[in-house]
């Protein structure tokens, strides 16, 4: 039985088809529109494509979001417009197929236990900086989702007091200076104060909307020195987290996930190094082991079409 997965970001929509032992046979992919109903129908399209080619028995849905306890509602989700939205059903009516909702987090780090590099632990932290920065908690292989099924939001913990505005609301929140969207107003905030031969300053000069995190990352792999002081900044406030997570939950295992791990060795090496040294009782006490997910950006779609292959098997 083949299921989609469809991992709903706040830039793109990627929908994949996924068998039973976690492959991923075809995918596609396409820009996140700014309305309900508009992003509603670019998910059904999606799917209808992926149909098209394979019989599908049902889909599912991965967002950053709060997520009702039916897996059917979306209550809240900082980066797109629903709230306490059936959406679920509103996908299901339009494709005619059985769908179910997860948190994106949560939806990888269950493909991470299952196929990747979570496989085995005990109580691992599974960490992804895409957009913003999602997370979740598994305890005995089992997701941990607190009393209203929220936990755990790490991307909107507040680091810097009064610090950058979030969408969540706040200030300050660790995904404004650790994720895609945080690297590039890193890079832009240093090139307001330092410029100087750097071929990222002159891109900005022409066009500051071309300063992404995607482009200040093949900036730094190119060598371009500002681009390397802010992935460096991004490796600090990596480790700043990863010693919070560990100081919580003390975990075994960390599993760094989402598109911006794709370009770890430019900043994990400083975030362990920070981390080690800033987590509680540093010296004096075992350390989480820290790995790069296996199915990168992948985990999502693979851990929404398990669940729902779940929803058909029941």
């Amino acid at each position: 039985m083949l299921t989609v997965g469809v991992d709903v970001g706040g830039t793109s929509v990627r929908a994949g088809v996924v068998d039973a032992e976690g492959e991923v046979l075809d995918t596609t992919r396409a820009p996140t529109p700014s309305s309900d109903a508009a992003l509603e129908e670019t998910i059904a399209g999606t799917v209808r494509e992926l149909a098209g080619r394979h019989r599908i028995a049902a889909v599912g849905l991965a967002l950053a979001g709060f997520i009702g306890p039916d897996h059917r509602t979306v209550r809240f989700a900082p980066h797109l417009t629903w709230r306490d939205a059936p959406v679920a059903d509103r996908i299901a009516d339009r494709l005619d197929l059985p769908v179910v909702v997860e948190h994106d987090a949560n939806a990888a780090a269950l493909a991470e236990r299952r196929f990747g590099a979570a496989t085995g632990a005990s109580v691992a932290a599974f960490v992804a900086l895409g957009t913003g920065i999602g997370a979740a908690l598994l305890v005995g292989g089992e997701l941990y989702r607190g009393t209203h099924g929220v936990a755990p939001e790490l991307g909107h913990l507040r680091v810097v007091p009064d610090g950058r505005p979030c969408p969540c609301g706040k200030r300050g929140c660790w995904e404004r200076y650790c994720s895609g969207t945080g690297l590039a107003t890193t890079a832009l905030e240093m090139l307001g104060q330092d410029h100087g031969g750097s071929l990222l300053a002159r891109e900005a000069m022409r066009d500051p909307g071309r300063i992404t995190g995607q482009r200040v990352a093949a900036a730094a792999r190119e060598g371009d020195r500002l681009a390397r002081r802010a992935m460096s900044d991004l490796g600090r406030w990596l480790g700043e987290g990863f010693s919070l997570v560990a100081d919580v939950f003390d975990p075994e295992l960390i599993v760094l996930g989402g598109g911006v791990s794709e370009s770890a060795p430019l900043f994990l090496d400083e975030a362990r190094e920070h981390y080690a040294r800033t987590v509680t009782g540093a010296g004096n006490r075992p350390l989480a082991r820290i790995r790069t997910a296996q199915l990168g950006e992948a985990a999502a779609v693979v851990g929404s079409a398990q669940l729902a292959r779940d929803l058909v098997h029941g």
